[in-house]
């Protein structure tokens, strides 16, 4: 079921275009959530490995922007029962910054970067409608719960993808190189797990290159890219 969380970023980013935008079109074997211009818009809040095919068949011919929301705020609202009152609301302790993105990059590295692609992730506040639910339990269990909505608050940052060098602007220009996953983790402030995605998501995307091992650890470079130099007029 389509949340309005989902609906209303599908509506922003048709409005927001020049008139003639549409929104839920069928084409060929696909539904495309909204087509502004020559560009098609997908915006996906689940998992970037569920359109990772479809995407990648929709680049042959076409411009597409993936629209990735991040959670950066949850205000978890809480009902007594289906349609029945609000009996709590508080401010979920869970935050999703802008590096959450390599969460679901390790599952889309085969598709980015492309010319024609862009990979736009939003930080968003929304909240979080509940009510008690088991799901498939037979019975419940007090803390089960199930989510059935969630609607959008406010846009908090937008933040466009197009190249490995993109990619490469989140890292501080003063880590080592090479480097390892635990001189990245503390560069930037996350748990060595998360270096290790963001390291994979370097290499597989052209950033970054293995260069050699440090004990046990893996050692990566930065792939700088010759920047082109202006011609000089003729005096």
């Amino acid at each position: 079921m389509e949340t309005s969380l989902h609906r209303e970023l599908k509506q922003l980013y048709a409005g927001q275009a020049e008139s003639g935008a549409q929104v839920e079109i069928r084409h060929g074997n696909y539904r495309i959530d909204a087509v502004v211009g020559d560009e098609l818009v997908e915006i996906q809040h689940g998992s970037l490995a569920a359109i990772r095919d479809k995407v990648r068949v929709l680049l042959n011919e076409h411009r597409v922007r993936v629209v990735k929301p991040l959670l950066a705020s949850k205000l978890l609202v809480k009902r007594d029962r289906r349609g029945g009152p609000v009996v709590d609301r508080r401010l979920s302790p869970k935050r999703c910054t802008l590096l959450g993105l390599f969460d679901e990059l390790v599952y889309f590295t085969k598709v980015f970067p492309h010319p024609r692609l862009t990979l736009e992730v939003v930080l968003v506040d929304v909240e979080e409608w509940r009510r008690p639910g088991h799901g498939r339990r037979r019975r419940y269990r007090p803390g089960d719960y199930l989510v059935e909505d969630q609607k959008l608050i406010a846009v908090r940052e937008v933040h466009c993808f197009r190249t490995a060098d993109d990619l490469r602007a989140l890292v501080p220009r003063e880590l080592p190189s090479p480097f390892h996953t635990g001189q990245l983790a503390e560069a930037v402030g996350v748990a060595r797990w998360m270096a290790q995605r963001m390291a994979y998501c370097f290499r597989e995307t052209g950033a970054a290159r293995q260069v050699g091992k440090q004990a046990n650890a893996w050692l990566y470079e930065f792939i700088e890219r010759p920047t082109r130099m202006r011609r000089k007029r003729a005096g």
